[in-house]
């Protein structure tokens, strides 16, 4: 018999089940997790125990009714969350996503029949180990992802499992059932019934796995950002896909990831796509921050990248500086006053979480250059830790101390103080207060 290690709470919470009568079984993603060896973020149990039966056998003090029309109890115990489902079978889907109604039932064996795909409808106990009535043990092993029964009707029901088809084959890097893929590509346009919320968190989680490319099907792609065009432009597409798997799978990268998908369609573009997807401001201002900067417009980190190593300086604390080229060392730690001066610059238009992202995204671009990306990341790294003067709020002197040496107020102390951080990042100037209060009286001299 198949046995896995229930996780305390869970199982505490499965023998209390058991000893009132119940029966009881942890089910779909922890189980599905467990058998592939990984550590179960949640544990989901479901039991024949009504909703109102289940906050009796816990009190309400440790029970949370956060769906009791369709049979959910959330669970307090050990400091963790447990929801606690009754078995239910569901009636028809007339929106696409919800059922109309639920039905209670006494068969674990009916409840894993109304879920999405075969690893996530397995269910287990101690007591009687593994119930697995369509295979999904099998197709782990097989590296495969199926729908259960009829893949058309599992994606009637619920368009947002053709995304989950998606995002689960890419967690885990299997392969996707024939049929079930050909329903998901057949029926994708039933997304248009998808809140846009849900979609972005779907599309973010595919983005997160650890090779999405192959996962990002055109079909698909082309209801929930048309914009791209995926199956008019197949190659441009690919070639999308290959950035995005050249870029490192972490969380932090996420945003850079989307930009890479999003980058045929330019800042504008790319920011009606996110707001479109209901993203955070935060997400979209990140994404198109990067967006701007590999776009190639005035100001960009790319500008004449294309032809060789030089790249334009960036725009510092919202300034226009006089444009000016450089050129990125090659070699990440050697002493190199252009590389410091570009990434005194990045550091003074953006933090370092995004100067990562944006020299991950550049080397996803441009793989033969990744040496010249790396070594500007690490002085940028560098600098940061070093408190290293980038922005006019970082020099050691302030517009009092400036109008205190006789500068005068107004536009001109401005033009002074940026003045005088272009010297420091240059290191024309050291970011002293004598020395800088010198070079603004000259300056103002002048």
């Amino acid at each position: 018999m198949t046995t896995i290690k229930l996780d305390p709470g869970a199982a505490l919470l499965l023998d209390t089940l058991h000893g009132a009568g119940h029966a009881a079984y942890a089910v779909g993603g922890c189980v599905r997790d467990s058998l592939l060896g990984l550590d179960p973020h949640d544990w989901d149990l479901c039991t024949s125990a009504r909703p109102e039966q289940v906050m009796a056998l816990f009190g309400e003090e440790k029970c949370i009714p956060t769906g009791l029309q369709h049979g959910t109890v959330t669970v307090k115990q050990g400091g963790r969350l447990y929801e606690t489902t009754t078995f239910r079978t569901e009636g028809a889907y007339s929106d696409g996503r919800h059922p109309d109604a639920v039905c209670f039932v006494p068969d674990v064996r009916e409840d894993l029949a109304r879920r999405d795909f075969t690893i996530n409808a397995m269910a287990y106990s101690a007591e009687e180990g593994l119930i697995d009535p369509f295979g999904g043990r099998d197709d782990l092993a097989a590296h495969l992802v199926r729908a259960v029964g009829e893949p058309e009707r599992r994606f009637e029901e619920d368009a947002l499992r053709i995304l989950r088809l998606y995002r689960f084959a890419a967690r885990f890097g299997f392969a996707i059932d024939p049929a079930t893929g050909a329903a998901a590509r057949a029926l994708g346009p039933h997304l248009d019934c998808v809140s846009a919320e849900r979609i972005q968190e779907e599309l973010l989680k595919l983005l997160a796995a650890p090779r999405p490319g192959r996962y990002l099907e055109p079909a698909v792609l082309a209801v929930v950002l048309p914009e791209l065009e995926p199956e008019k432009q197949p190659e441009r597409f690919a070639e999308l896909c290959r950035t995005i798997d050249r870029i490192e799978p972490t969380a932090e990268n996420v945003p850079a990831r989307l930009a890479a998908l999003l980058c045929p369609l330019g800042e504008a573009g790319a920011r009606k796509a996110l707001r479109k997807l209901k993203c955070s401001n935060a997400l979209t201002d990140e994404v198109t921050a990067l967006e701007r900067e590999v776009g190639g417009g005035a100001g960009s980190f790319l500008l004449g990248h294309e032809s060789g190593h030089s790249i334009a300086r960036p725009i510092a604390c919202g300034n226009r500086v006089p444009p000016q080229r450089t050129v990125l060392g090659e070699t990440p730690g050697t002493p190199n006053t252009t590389l410091t001066v570009q990434a005194k610059r990045l550091l003074g238009r953006y933090e370092l979480p995004t100067i990562k992202r944006l020299t991950a995204l550049c080397s996803a671009r441009h793989p033969e250059q990744t040496r010249a990306f790396a070594a500007l990341q690490a002085e940028a790294e560098r600098l940061t830790a070093e408190n290293a003067c980038c922005r006019v709020s970082q020099l050691a002197v302030n517009g009092r101390d400036l109008m205190a040496a006789g500068v005068r107020p107004g536009p001109g102390l401005r033009q002074v103080l940026n003045a005088l951080l272009e010297t420091v990042i240059t290191g024309q100037t050291p970011n002293e207060k004598d020395a800088l209060l010198a070079a603004a009286a000259q300056f103002s001299a002048s």
